[in-house]
């Protein structure tokens, strides 16, 4: 049975609607990561990260995890997602500015992938209007069905980008 999603708090819908973001929400879901591990991940500079990681962390999609001693012994935190993200429902926010973002998100993940790893598929379906709904939460439903699985540190870690839309 799909995951019944809260409304987002307009400030948890602001932070969502950065490509950067969500990128750095998907970076922390299975490995606490520090602002600088994320900045040179993200290839962006670390101040600038920071801002982001800090958003995140006002809003409830991070948490700081026990500092540790970096190389140098200067202390670091790293941080963790919390998983927030996955239960909420934006339908309240700006449907053009969260879906931009998730677009960004997935364009600048896609473009570091391996493209001879990368199953890709494109299909256009026939739903009659009366079913689409159940199209999404079947399809929402398999995606919460893995979502809920027990984690395994030693198994491979697939990314999913779905999108449905009308095909005119």
């Amino acid at each position: 049975m799909p995951l019944a999603r809260r409304p987002s708090t307009e400030a948890e819908a602001a932070a969502l609607a950065s490509g950067i973001r969500l990128r750095i929400i998907r970076l922390t879901t299975f490995e606490a990561m520090t602002n600088k591990e994320l900045a040179a991940r993200l290839r962006r500079d670390p101040a600038t990260t920071l801002h982001h990681v800090r958003r995140l962390v006002d809003t409830g999609f991070l948490v700081p995890q026990e500092p540790r001693r970096g190389a140098r012994g200067a202390k670091e935190i790293p941080y963790l997602s919390t998983g927030l993200s996955w239960q909420l429902d934006n339908a309240d926010a700006d449907p053009v500015v969260i879906n931009e973002a998730m677009l960004e998100a997935y364009l600048a993940e896609l473009a570091e992938a391996d493209l001879a790893e990368t199953d890709t598929a494109r299909l256009v379906v026939q739903v009659p209007a009366g079913e689409v709904a159940e199209f999404k939460r079947r399809l929402d439903g398999l995606l919460e069905e893995f979502k809920a699985r027990p984690r395994d540190p030693g198994a491979e870690r697939t990314a999913v980008y779905v999108s449905v839309y009308p095909s005119r």
